[in-house]
């Protein structure tokens, strides 16, 4: 409550004798919160609330100007030392609740479209030495999170040696595909409840995390979401499509489809072992719940991964003894072969 007092006698200080309504807007899995300030004529902002001993703006001031060929919100004031931003509203529709709004393939498959222009323009702009590194340390540091949080504190099952020797075996053969890959920004959340539905073009919110690593890892992100799932031959029909789209823009994506599919499903593997284990702190170290009931679906997208490629086989293994088969299980054994990676 008393950083909502702040907030308010900062935006007074900056609007001295307007009367705004202030009224809360969302929450991030952070510490950051945001509002939504109305003001008289109808207007609206939105204000970040970051607590300075908590969060630094610095790097979403940075993110922001670099991400700018996309659409993401004017910075309007900022106040550093408090931890406060004003921000351009780019509207309450997220693309999340347009998916789910309307179910329609067509739909889905022409909101998702344009999320991918915008994920085009974004990679196009990119440039080595502007953004962090995606390096092989902090994809490491990502991974330790699933044995760290999922297997010890989710399900109680720390690895024992034999489990370890599984999950040693599996990231070196993960991280050995990754890691060639070609690099460019990379949003590192690009994914539909941080996309806004507006006129023209999809606004993208929460990129203060970008960096610069594989190609794949924001499609990821978006076509294998938390919150809405889609079948398989549809996700492989909009990742085609970024394929091609990418191709003509002259991204640095594989000549082959099926070589970048298979670039795209072991960089899902990476992204579905950190979210699991970031979900399962949240709720174990953070008391944030709301995580914690979608952890599921990343395992079952893990599961059909580790199990169509043979190389991948330690992790499948390991979730086998970790969570057992299930219904999951059944349907992979008659949908999906188990494949090899070429050369």
């Amino acid at each position: 409550m008393q950083r909502l007092e702040q907030l308010k006698s900062w935006l007074t200080s900056l609007y001295p004798q307007t009367d705004i309504v202030v009224e809360f807007a969302a929450a991030d899995a952070d510490f950051r919160r945001y509002f939504r300030a109305q003001f008289p004529d109808g207007s609206t902002r939105i204000v970040m609330d970051a607590p300075p001993e908590k969060m630094d703006t610095d790097p979403y001031v940075k993110v922001r100007e670099i991400f700018s060929v996309v659409n993401v919100p004017q910075i309007i004031a900022r106040d550093r030392e408090q931890g406060f931003m004003l921000l351009e509203d780019l509207g309450r529709i997220t693309l999340l609740a347009a998916l789910q709004h309307d179910q329609r393939p067509l739909v889905q498959r022409h909101l998702l479209l344009e999320a991918v222009d915008t994920l085009v323009v974004l990679q196009q702009a990119s440039q080595p030495g502007v953004l962090p590194e995606y390096d092989e340390a902090l994809l490491r540091r990502e991974l330790s999170l699933f044995p760290e949080w999922y297997c010890a504190r989710e399900l109680g099952k720390p690895l024992n040696f034999a489990q370890r020797q599984l999950w040693d075996a599996g990231c070196e053969k993960l991280l050995a595909a990754i890691l060639p890959q070609s690099k460019v920004y990379v949003h590192r959340d690009f994914i539909v409840r941080n996309l806004m539905l507006t006129p023209g073009k999809p606004g993208v919110l929460d990129f203060q995390d970008a960096v610069y690593g594989p190609i794949s890892y924001d499609l990821v992100s978006l076509l294998r979401d938390a919150f809405i799932e889609w079948e398989e031959d549809f996700v492989l029909d909009i990742a085609i499509r970024y394929w091609e789209k990418a191709r003509a823009a002259g991204l640095p994506v594989p000549e082959s489809v099926d070589d970048f599919y298979r670039d795209f499903e072991w960089m899902g593997v990476q992204r579905h072992l950190k979210v699991a284990g970031i979900f399962a702190r949240l709720y174990h170290r953070d008391g944030k719940e709301k995580y914690r009931a979608e952890i599921p679906r990343f395992i079952k997208y893990l599961k059909r991964t580790t199990r169509r490629y043979q190389e991948l086989s330690p992790f499948y293994q390991l979730l086998l003894q970790l969570v057992g088969k299930d219904d999951t299980d059944a349907e992979l054994q008659s949908s999906y072969p188990v494949l090899s990676v070429k050369g």
